[in-house]
């Protein structure tokens, strides 16, 4: 004997028409947006990152791609975020550093890594390549650069931003005022002196 299927109730009509809704704007939104963003002249999110690259450098991007570090790293808009996005890296980590953290990662970090270190770790490769490709593929990731205040440098936008007063005001202790300088007003004074 079969059970009869019980007609949906009006607030569950409701419920799943909204729902309905919402998705059909999604879709629309996110097309429209799609559609304005290949049409448009012009970059509709401005791009922050950038790179200059030398010779060393060109050959590090070709080694860095054919040593798979794309299927763990982001470099140059491309490959996964599995890792960590090395756009703007260069901006923050001296080419030394870069040299000393692939020969050897977990003594440069100062700390324990997820793939980079000794075997069995999916990038233990990385410290057995020759110097020389090593270095090429440190002067790559020196190269790429990114402006102050992009979610990839290790400075904070130029100027104030009442955003950021707002966070430290609410947020950081009293004790950290005296201690620590902002590093925005830091600027400023070394550009008077």
């Amino acid at each position: 004997m079969s059970k009869k299927k019980q007609p949906l109730k009006s607030g569950e009509k409701i419920l799943f028409l909204i729902v309905t809704v919402f998705i059909v704007l999604a879709v629309i939104a996110y097309a429209a947006l799609e559609t304005y963003r290949l049409r448009s002249p012009e970059p509709i999110f401005p791009n922050k990152t950038h790179f200059n690259f030398s010779e060393q450098g060109k050959l590090g991007s070709r080694l860095f791609r054919e040593a798979r570090c794309t299927s763990c790293h982001r470099a140059l808009r491309n490959g996964t975020n599995m890792g960590l996005s090395l756009d703007g890296v260069g901006s923050y980590r001296t080419l030394d550093w870069l040299e000393a953290f692939l020969l050897n990662p977990e003594q440069t970090y100062g700390s324990e890594t997820l793939d980079h270190g000794e075997a069995p770790k999916e990038a233990a490769y990385v410290a057995r390549l020759p110097d020389d490709e090593r270095h090429a593929i440190a002067v790559f990731i020196s190269e790429l650069k990114a402006d102050q205040g992009s979610v990839s440098s290790a400075l904070p936008p130029e100027g104030r931003s009442e955003f950021i007063d707002d966070m430290v005001r609410i947020w950081a202790p009293d004790g950290w005022k005296g201690k620590y300088q902002d590093i925005r007003e830091k600027d400023v004074v070394e550009a008077e002196e």
